[in-house]
């Protein structure tokens, strides 16, 4: 979301959790944000350098909690981190069941209109209040297949 700026939102929301903006953490949301999708411990290790595997773990985990990167599961051993979308924009994820690959993609605006209604309409008919909707596909990607 070119609209907001993403160290001021990350500051906010980790000052209403009671932790700090620190350089390791602003460090940590720069290599998300310059990243081409969700990054395993070992693609943030490489990218960014200055800080250790422990550290990035350890701020990984307060960014999470104060819902400025969410994590991603998938079949594989590694889980894959991202910017929260309210800090980027609305996607979708294709994941791969045999190696774990986790490719971002978005849906044209009136694509994603007819998705949203027809969520909407089969969580009604279980009396279930829709706030918003993540879509992951699971498969195999070209690599695998």
């Amino acid at each position: 979301m070119s609209d907001i700026d993403v160290d001021e939102e990350a500051a906010a929301l980790l000052s209403t959790a009671n932790h700090r903006y620190t350089t390791s953490r602003k460090r940590l949301v720069a290599a998300l944000q310059a990243g081409e999708g969700p990054l395993t411990i070992t693609q943030i290790v490489e990218a960014e350098k200055s800080l250790p595997q422990s550290t990035i773990y350890r701020n990984l985990t307060i960014l999470e909690e104060a819902n400025v990167v969410t994590r991603i599961v998938t079949n594989d051993d590694f889980a894959r981190y991202e910017l929260a979308e309210h800090l980027t924009e609305h996607h979708h994820h294709l994941i791969c069941s045999d190696c774990g690959h986790v490719i971002d993609f978005a849906l044209d605006a009136e694509t994603e209109a007819l998705l949203d209604k027809a969520l909407h309409q089969a969580a009604e008919k279980s009396g279930f209040q829709v706030s918003a909707h993540q879509l992951d596909l699971i498969g195999t990607c070209a690599s695998c297949s």
